[in-house]
């Protein structure tokens, strides 16, 4: 019975290197261009994904791009695929960095960079493991397909493509998520409430990039001097900001848009201290119905289930201009919330101040039995490998590539009580962990595509 773990851990300075070329392309969605076959997410993206197919094709896998979208390498024999679902398209850097973000800095057995741990640290260590399946003689009686996306972080539009030409595998896991294991997630819906004011103080406000992404920085522009204020609003409430000229900037904290609870959104504190110098609508929507509210209270929209916990409500971004506004919200539902009861509540808070409710992307919750083979084999694999018969498999708010197949799980790579770092500044890979993650990898991958043993 081969020891993954012992096996994997000669592969380390090639996990390194690998993982460290791959980081260091900066592989920010530029914008989406269906009419660009070449590079439809933009040119690092698609020298990204040329990148991971010529390294497996050097190393003698078979491979396929999909119209630039997505690719796969495969290894195996057999009718049915295992699929393992990856992705190298990240955030934008945000908030203030040590290192470069994009320099793959390693220090203290870490590896830094954006997209380390979501999710090109966990690709290269699923790649490892097929690698070392191959390297080892061990024989597949069903085909493996690692398929590497460059859109998971803006709408999966990559996997969307590629089932336009190569049928998904019924089964597999995302590498994009934690340990033990994920089994169900929650849904996803975006919307954005729109509107136009006429304000006697502001000019302009952004904040916010992403959908997923907590904004740790709001910018307003304002037509009157209220720097005096703003200063004194700032030491009383303890929080960090700065002025230049008519250039008002708050800092809050970066999170994933899935756990708004785990950051300090800017636009709140922004609101915190606008309507003390302002009755704006805009404003006083906000204050209303969303600052300071992780779990849609304010909206009526909160709904709990035992399985999937909490609804979360991510206030994600703000565009003023001209008195015309935009504000975007991401919530992550449990499967018992009653969308067509509830969702009408947001049009109807947005035409009370006589604003504009813009539904956009929804995705119902994702759910495997605990009790699943699948679910069962593959928490086998991470027991034996890292000795933990304590904590639980478990859901998140967070959604995968998992959500795309028939029966597929959200597996690893980060290990119980590390610290969150996806879409953080100072993102990082532990080493280590990716080695065992790797192992834990070929073992599930050689049990389910193997010869069972």
């Amino acid at each position: 019975m081969m020891d993954w773990l012992k096996i994997a851990q000669t592969y380390e300075q090639e996990y390194i290197e690998k993982t460290q070329a791959l980081l260091r392309i900066p592989t920010v969605l530029e914008k989406y261009d269906p009419n660009n076959t070449d590079a439809p997410f933009g040119s690092d993206i698609k020298r990204a994904l040329d990148f991971v197919l010529t390294m497996a094709e050097i190393d003698g896998f078979k491979t396929r791009n999909v119209m630039n979208h997505a690719g796969h390498i495969e290894i195996g024999e057999g009718k049915e695929i295992i699929g393992v679902l990856t992705h190298i398209d990240v955030v934008p850097t945000g908030g203030k960095w040590d290192t470069d973000p994009f320099g793959a800095v390693v220090k203290d057995g870490k590896i830094f960079a954006r997209g380390a741990i979501d999710d090109k640290g966990p690709t290269m260590a699923a790649y490892l493991a097929i690698k070392m399946i191959r390297d080892q003689g061990i024989k597949l009686n069903k085909r493996v397909r690692l398929i590497i996306g460059c859109d998971e972080e803006s709408g999966m539009r990559c996997i969307q493509k590629y089932k336009e030409y190569e049928d998904l595998p019924d089964i597999g896991f995302s590498p994009d998520a934690e340990f033990p294991l994920i089994y169900a997630e929650k849904g996803s819906y975006s919307f954005d409430i729109t509107g136009k004011e006429t304000d006697d103080l502001i000019v302009s406000i952004t904040a916010g990039e992403r959908y997923n992404v907590v904004p740790d920085e709001c910018v307003a522009v304002l037509k009157k001097d209220v720097s005096a204020a703003f200063g004194a609003w700032l030491v009383q409430n303890k929080r960090q900001g700065k002025v230049e000229k008519d250039h008002y900037t708050i800092y809050g904290k970066n999170a994933h848009g899935a756990s708004p609870m785990h950051g300090l959104n800017a636009i709140f504190l922004m609101v915190d201290f606008l309507k003390t110098v302002t009755s704006s609508g805009f404003v006083g929507f906000l204050d209303k119905h969303l600052t300071h509210d992780h779990f849609g209270v304010k909206l009526g929209i909160d709904t709990f289930d035992p399985e999937m916990k909490e609804l979360t409500l991510n206030t994600a971004i703000v565009r003023y201009a001209d008195g015309a506004f935009r504000i975007g919200c991401n919530i992550r539902f449990p499967r018992n919330f009653d969308f067509a009861k509830k969702t009408p509540l947001i049009p109807k808070a947005a035409e009370a101040f006589g604003f504009t409710y813009v539904p956009l992307r929804h995705s119902e919750p994702h759910y495997v039995s605990p009790t699943d083979p699948l679910v069962k084999t593959l928490e086998g694999a991470y027991r034996k490998y890292t000795g933990d018969f304590k904590n639980p498999i478990f859901t998140i708010g967070g959604g995968t590539y998992a959500r795309e197949l028939k029966k597929a799980v959200a597996f690893g790579p980060c290990m119980p009580g590390d610290d969150e770092m996806a879409h953080q500044p100072n993102e990082y890979v532990v080493i280590k962990d990716m080695l065992v993650a790797a192992a834990i990898y070929a073992e599930s991958i050689e049990i389910l595509a193997g010869t069972a043993r």
